[in-house]
């Protein structure tokens, strides 16, 4: 802890120092390379609600804010290494403590551990990252959040350890990618059926090697998982339990369209659906697949993610992302989703005079495998998902946000979301979904 107050009190200097912001920074010399704070407003009306459990939307509706802090740095260091330091902090809640849906109304939220952790200051990320040029093109890198301002390399092998976010490398998407300044619904922000490895608040430990060319890219990571489904505790050793993903990304022409093509397989304490069932029938009690929880259970799946630039330099394009996993081990670490399929537009505000204004608009419909819906019907409950009992259906979800460039750095954003069959539930709903967004970014 003292180490950490140290390098702290040394990012604070190089924050105010002139050779903070200098892209000539020398090395060992901490970088600040920007920060961010989110403020949602979201407003969930009243939904028709026969009956309810402990995990179900709130059916008289619901209005919460949240608000989340960050302030991210860097240090270059010899040898094509580079050291990346991130310290966030997250306030307030979200509608109906984010339960009661596949795809979760506010992303933003998702640093908040469900309302579970404390309100202080917490280090999201903290790794080391170094490449090993291939080839002697290059192209500039703008300073940002986790890049310092330099030339990258752009044929090079790249490795990651440490604390990470994973969708930091993987299934990324420049249509749909960022709760803080695009869609807020889960299921437009990654693929909700790859359930990547994550403690609550969305981070792990881990290591990522990329093999990065110009037109197309091979990445593979593996992570350490949570000692139970959504837990604030990662296992302490990949041995033990981990998620493991290897991703293509293709893109044959600069600024093109991209396409993604992704396989996942966790291995971890994981509950089994059917066990839980059958256990539950034979004893007269209601299933518990946390009760089922075994070590060495295995999950896997597969994604595809695209994105196809129309126009406005790319400011203007679709997307659309299709995910499946087995759906016999339980939902464990990001979201309660089995299959998913979703599509978008992002339009540029230049065609209205707006050249910084971006209008989003996506559909995206989640769907349960067979086990994890008779689960839910009989009673069971996820750690998202548990009105008591199940009319099963797909949910659907619409959402429409616009993003106002008011100001240098400041960006308003109304959204408006609306989910038919909340939670898989034909019997509940629909839900309606009103929301207000503040960026401000440095």
């Amino acid at each position: 802890m003292k180490k950490i107050h140290l390098f702290a009190a040394a990012i604070w200097l190089a924050l105010v120092s002139p050779l903070a912001l200098a892209d000539d920074t020398p090395l060992f010399v901490p970088q600040w390379l920007g920060a961010q704070y989110t403020f949602i407003d979201q407003h969930q009306s009243s939904l028709h609600s026969p009956y309810s459990g402990p995990l179900s939307l709130h059916a008289g509706g619901d209005t919460e804010r949240s608000h989340t802090f960050g302030a991210y740095f860097g240090v270059a260091l010899p040898a094509h290494f580079q050291f990346y330091f991130d310290v966030e902090m997250f306030k307030g809640e979200a509608v109906s403590g984010a339960t009661g849906l596949g795809g979760v109304a506010n992303g933003d939220v998702v640093h908040s551990g469900g309302g579970s952790l404390s309100k202080t200051a917490y280090v999201a990320r903290r790794y080391l990252r170094w490449t090993l040029p291939l080839g002697d093109g290059r192209e500039p890198a703008a300073r940002g959040q986790d890049q310092l301002p330099d030339e990258e390399v752009t044929q090079r092998i790249e490795i990651k350890l440490g604390k990470m976010a994973v969708s930091d490398d993987f299934d990324k998407n420049r249509y749909a990618d960022a709760a803080r300044t695009q869609f807020l619904n889960w299921s437009l922000l990654n693929n909700t059926a790859w359930d990547f490895a994550a403690d609550t608040r969305g981070y792990t430990d881990g290591l990522m090697l990329g093999w990065i060319n110009p037109r197309w890219s091979l990445r593979y990571g593996i992570y350490l998982m949570p000692t139970q489904a959504n837990g604030t505790k990662l296992e302490n050793s990949p041995q033990r339990a981990r998620g493991e993903q290897l991703e293509l990304t293709l893109q044959p022409y600069a600024d093109g369209a991209v396409l993604r093509l992704l396989a996942f397989r966790n291995i971890a304490n994981m509950g089994v659906y059917r066990d839980a069932i059958a256990y539950a029938l034979a004893h007269g009690t209601l299933p518990d697949i946390h009760a089922d929880d075994r070590p060495g259970r295995r999950k896997y799946g597969f994604a595809i993610n695209g994105e196809l630039p129309l126009a406005d330099d790319g400011e203007t394009g679709l997307f659309a992302r299709a995910g499946w996993n087995d759906g016999r081990n339980e939902s464990f670490a990001y979201a309660e989703v089995d299959r998913t399929l979703s599509v978008g537009l992002q339009l540029s505000g230049v065609h209205w005079g707006r050249s910084q204004d971006h209008l989003g608009v996506a559909f995206a419909v989640d769907a349960l495998s067979p086990a994890h819906r008779d689960y839910l019907a009989l009673g069971g409950q996820g750690f998202t998902l548990g009105d008591g009992a199940l009319a099963y259906g797909r949910e659907h979800i619409v959402e429409a946000y616009y993003n106002i460039a008011v100001v240098d750095h400041l960006t308003l954003a109304p959204d408006i979301q609306l989910i038919h069959n909340p939670g898989y539930n034909r019997d509940r709903g629909p839900a309606r979904f009103v929301g207000m967004r503040a960026h401000v970014e440095f």
